[in-house]
């Protein structure tokens, strides 16, 4: 059973960065395709990033297209580096992992089969 840890959330004024990571164990890691994703208050869990099982291939959606960058490395952990925040990526941020055939990047939320808990992510004005 695939578990993930997702860590490096908090509080940071606009136009400040933050780096979440993912702690993933109870898998083969290298067989699957990784993803961020996020909740605001109020709304649906929206896709954010996504990187494939060898790292090549990587997704955004378009609000944070330029600003965020996903990565993996052999230690079984996945990260997103979120730069020039804004008050509008405020939100609770999860990872989440989908056992994959093929190196494709997925964007699709219920592609998904195991998640993290969540780390909050806070921007102020």
């Amino acid at each position: 059973q695939v578990q993930l840890v997702e860590s490096g959330g908090g509080l940071v004024q606009a136009g400040g960065f933050l780096r979440l990571s993912c702690a993933a164990s109870g898998g083969s890691f290298s067989y699957y395709a990784m993803g961020w994703f996020r909740q605001a208050p109020g709304k649906e869990r929206e896709f954010v990033a996504a990187i494939s099982r060898s790292g090549s291939n990587t997704k955004y959606v378009d609000s944070v297209n330029g600003r965020f960058t996903i990565s993996r490395d052999n230690a079984n952990t996945v990260n997103l580096q979120m730069n020039s925040l804004k008050p509008e990526d405020t939100a609770v941020y999860y990872c989440a992992s989908k056992w994959a055939y093929t190196d494709e990047a997925f964007s699709g939320r219920l592609e998904y089969n195991h998640w993290g808990q969540g780390t909050q992510v806070t921007v102020s004005s």
